[in-house]
């Protein structure tokens, strides 16, 4: 982890590590049996500077850190903060924005997807499948029960080669981009796609707890309106360096 910046207050931004520059093909690949036309084509998108995003998905307790009170009942300070629409999570990222005196965002969805790769070009960034005690969903691809059925403590899974935790399976994660049935036409700058989409609805990425193991593949996305308060989405924070 890299030291904070001068303006990021190190008691009340969640652990982040910085994610380099780089480049990657973003989307779907051709050996995966599961890609589909939302995650096609296959297109070569560059970061062009270093980012800072969150190790794990927000939690409760740093929620009730920063706003001072959770928008539903929920215990277990350790668990991803879930339920929460677009809406409550952008009074989130600007009360913390205003307590670090760091702009804090969400990721865009290339941001999520490169970070989640961490370098692999593979269907999943550990290989060409995902195991149980690899990430946390609930069923295996021929529908037997291997998971908890529930969001688990952060942690728990090994982390990926960033560093960063639970990006696949957990929560499902918003991300800046509005939502488009596919990627012609997408930014390959690494900014948010945020023109001519589906309005009010923006893309979520990396398969959740109650979901198959192809939900958790890297070039997975899907969509959420923006009032979507769902308990297997959540969320991690970005800020630029």
């Amino acid at each position: 982890m890299n030291a904070l910046p001068v303006q990021v207050d190190a008691a009340i931004i969640p652990r982040w590590v910085e994610i380099p520059a780089g480049s990657f093909l973003m989307g779907g690949i051709a050996q995966d049996k599961f890609v589909s036309a939302v995650e096609l084509p296959q297109h070569l998108a560059t970061i062009p500077n270093s980012f800072a995003l969150g190790v794990f998905p927000v939690t409760r307790s740093a929620w009730r850190n920063v706003l001072g009170s959770l928008p539903n009942d929920l215990s277990d300070p350790d668990l991803p903060i879930t339920c929460v629409t677009f809406y409550q999570i952008a009074e989130f990222l600007n009360a913390l924005t205003e307590k670090s005196g760091t702009p804090v965002r969400l990721p865009s969805e290339a941001e999520w997807e490169y970070a989640c790769r961490a370098g692999s070009p593979m269907i999943f960034p550990q290989g060409s499948s995902v195991e149980a005690g690899d990430a946390n969903f609930l069923y295996d691809e021929a529908g037997q029960s291997v998971g908890p059925g529930m969001p688990t403590p952060l942690g728990r899974f090994s982390a990926n080669a960033f560093g960063l935790h639970d990006m696949l399976g957990n929560v499902c994660e918003w991300t800046a981009d509005t939502w488009h049935p596919d990627f012609h036409n997408a930014p390959n700058d690494g900014s948010p796609w945020l023109i001519d989409g589906k309005p009010e609805c923006r893309v979520i990425r990396g398969g959740a707890w109650d979901q198959l193991p192809r939900v958790l593949r890297a070039s997975w996305r899907d969509w959420a309106p923006e009032n979507a308060c769902w308990d297997n989405l959540g969320f991690r924070i970005a800020f630029t360096l």
